[in-house]
């Protein structure tokens, strides 16, 4: 059934990649994705996929750390596209929103709106961001869904070096998990948060404290060894009935992942990141997911795109 879509600021544009054939058999990720169509109805099988980008870097720029994420909803776009599509669903571009100078609360709001009406029309949205500012703008569009209003308990599960709970006048890329625990109490909800990757030395003792305070469950990149990941993402995953992923690619080490704000000296190895990405997609909990904190500027070949990218294809399998 067709709905009203709010609009985005960029339209949908053309997808490229590598050209073996027009079969399904040669079939990549540029040629399946289609422009989104609020006409086209989900239908059955797996939950279509409509893809969101957020041009943003004022989060980054305000928590004064090294901008050049407004560019990498195009440079994830850029890095799916050649891969090997091997999806049964379908996928749809949606444009993107563009953070316009300091008006990111705008910006926000507007992801959000576009999150919620795609996600109650049957979807499963996924967003590109941007700086981690990013995530407070996916928060606002899985609170306001009907599956969160109509009593659904929402996790958010945080794949990050930093636990972004920064209490700040002015809300940045390192703020959005306190202003979300802040809307969930408003709301009069329990603030289900977990973070896998914590790294000590860039977490001050006061954000210790505040994730204490809020019940927060997190595990340090050095205790990251794959079964206790698993068991700690499954005990998480036990206590929600729908999940938002997020994931920083600062939770990676800075060899697969240099081209973000603020690469880990340490991280959490890919395999083990990418063992989570499939206990997430294998639970039948997710809702939204977000992936965040690309610089395209300070990427070495294309290497945080393409981890992102390989990451986005594993979760929507």
């Amino acid at each position: 059934m067709a709905f009203t879509l709010p609009a985005v600021d960029v339209p949908p544009q053309p997808w490229t990649g590598r050209f073996d054939g027009d079969g399904p058999e040669h079939r990549r990720w540029w040629q399946a994705v289609a422009v989104f169509d609020p006409a086209t109805a989900p239908g059955a099988g797996a939950k279509p996929v409509a893809l969101l980008g957020f041009a943003s870097d004022e989060g980054v720029r305000r928590n004064k750390g090294r901008t050049g994420a407004a560019a990498a909803p195009a440079a994830v776009r850029k890095a799916l596209g050649p891969l090997a599509f091997h999806l049964d669903r379908r996928v749809s571009d949606a444009g993107d929103v563009v953070v316009d100078g300091e008006a990111l609360e705008a910006g926000q709001e507007r992801l959000g709106n576009l999150v919620a009406a795609l996600l109650d029309a049957g979807h499963l949205t996924v967003v590109l961001g941007g700086g981690h500012e990013t995530a407070y703008a996916s928060y606002l569009g899985a609170s306001a869904s009907a599956a969160v209003q109509g009593g659904q308990r929402l996790g958010v599960l945080n794949l990050d070096a930093h636990f972004d709970l920064r209490d700040e006048a002015v809300p940045s890329s390192g703020t959005p998990f306190l202003q979300m625990a802040r809307a969930e109490a408003d709301a009069g909800r329990d603030f289900r948060y977990a973070v896998v990757g914590i790294s000590e030395p860039n977490n001050t003792r006061v954000l210790f404290d505040t994730a204490d305070k809020l019940g927060v469950r997190y595990l340090l990149d050095e205790d990251c060894e794959a079964v206790r990941v698993r068991d700690f993402v499954a005990g998480f995953l036990a206590d929600i009935d729908v999940l938002y992923l997020t994931i920083d690619l600062d939770v990676l080490p800075a060899a697969v992942a240099p081209g973000v704000s603020a690469p880990a000296a340490y991280g959490v190895p890919l395999p083990v990141i990418v063992a989570v990405c499939r206990q997430v997609a294998e639970s039948g909990k997710l809702l939204h997911l977000d992936v965040a904190e690309l610089n395209p500027d300070f990427d070495i070949d294309g290497r945080t795109a393409k981890t992102a990218a390989r990451l986005l294809d594993t979760l929507l399998r």
